[in-house]
């Protein structure tokens, strides 16, 4: 009898998911800025990506002869103090700058899933020591062991480490949220129908509850990844970064200081693919929000 009910009851559930999704795609399409962004973000990505198609310069070539050149046509952006194309350094930069953004989103993600998902089912002791534990991550100075690490590898943080610092500090937030709709979830008729069928901890956390808490997943991952680029671009800045020989938007903005009021380009073409990149994924972020907003019609 439940194998029938099942069988009966999955085209249904497929349906409805498929609806709801389909719902919020409409609500998506509604926010003309999220799509910009949709767009802004396709063509920085595409351009990372297509990178050698773009410009024919090496990122790391040096011409002395030619340094700080101004704008030309063999060099769009100019050249910078050891005399690289600069539109060459910026397009590589974003194939390090995003990676970094969209792997530490993953990892950081990942853990949250996993540390909100024991948490709000589990309750009790389980809840408790998470709860104390991610509050030590938050209370935790984190800068201080990025520069422990940095002092052990003898220079600055390589990109895994720099991917494994953002990521493993930067779950808290996505875990409290996972909690929170763990919490409300778990009490459910359809967690006690699971639970009463004999489904197990981990089929329940996974396949039934986590689910209906993809909304909120969504849209702080989305954040996420703005926030891990614009975390990696300051520290890069600040020194504590990538190497200087890395292509990366930080990278690009701490070589560019000195040449602010003799050669601005160097800093604003950096600068504003960072805010581009930044500003199409808020505006992601927030039609997200509001389209996975159950409560909205």
């Amino acid at each position: 009898m439940n194998g029938l009910i099942a069988t009966q009851a999955a085209p249904f559930a497929r349906r409805s998911g498929h609806g709801l999704w389909a719902m919020a795609w409409r609500r998506f399409r509604r926010h003309r800025m999220a799509l910009g962004g949709i767009g802004v973000l396709a063509v920085i990505a595409g351009s990372a990506v297509t990178a050698p198609l773009i410009t024919s310069s090496d990122p790391t070539t040096l011409d002395p002869d030619h340094s700080l050149a101004p704008p030309s046509r063999e060099h769009p952006l100019g050249t910078d103090d050891l005399g690289r194309d600069e539109l060459t350094r910026v397009v590589y930069g974003g194939r390090i700058s995003l990676l970094v953004g969209l792997t530490a989103m993953l990892l950081g993600s990942a853990i949250g899933v996993v540390m909100g998902s024991a948490a709000g089912y589990m309750g009790g002791w389980i809840d408790t020591a998470i709860m104390r534990f991610v509050d030590l991550m938050l209370s935790f100075p984190a800068i201080f062991l990025l520069l422990i690490l940095i002092n052990w590898t003898g220079g600055r943080a390589p990109v895994a480490m720099m991917i494994a610092y953002l990521g493993l500090f930067g779950w808290t937030g996505l875990a409290r949220i996972v909690r929170a709709e763990y919490l409300t979830l778990r009490a459910r008729e359809f967690v006690e129908e699971a639970r009463a069928m004999g489904a197990g901890v981990r089929r329940i956390i996974f396949r039934h509850i986590l689910p209906n808490a993809m909304a909120p997943i969504l849209v702080q991952a989305a954040f996420a990844v703005a926030g891990a680029i614009l975390a990696e671009a300051a520290l890069d800045f600040l020194g504590f970064g990538l190497p200087p020989d890395i292509p990366t938007w930080g990278n690009l903005l701490t070589q560019a200081e000195d040449y602010i009021t003799t050669n601005p380009i160097l800093a604003v073409a950096p600068g504003i693919v960072i805010t581009l990149t930044v500003v199409a994924v808020f505006f992601i972020g927030d039609a997200l929000r509001d389209a996975l907003d159950v409560r909205a019609r």
